[in-house]
């Protein structure tokens, strides 16, 4: 992981922007705080579906696992 301010992004971006093809992310700072990260596609994209997994396949059944849910708990009292 690499840090960067926003002014080194501007003057540099054709660096940056190599290393995050190459797998690397960077962290924009600007004025002390960060404000952004740039990472690859593909990162973002594995990202966002493993974070999603079974959300966006709907292969959940809302009612099996609120029956679970309960029979857990009856069980516990």
């Amino acid at each position: 992981m690499m840090t960067a301010t926003a002014t080194e992004i501007k003057n540099n971006f054709g660096q940056y922007l190599a290393a995050v093809q190459a797998g690397d992310e960077v962290i924009i700072i600007k004025n002390g705080k960060e404000v952004a990260r740039i990472v690859s596609h593909q990162s973002s994209v594995s990202f966002l579906t493993d974070s999603l997994t079974g959300v966006l396949k709907n292969d959940y059944d809302d009612k099996k696992l609120s029956k679970e849910r309960i029979e857990h708990r009856e069980s516990i009292d």
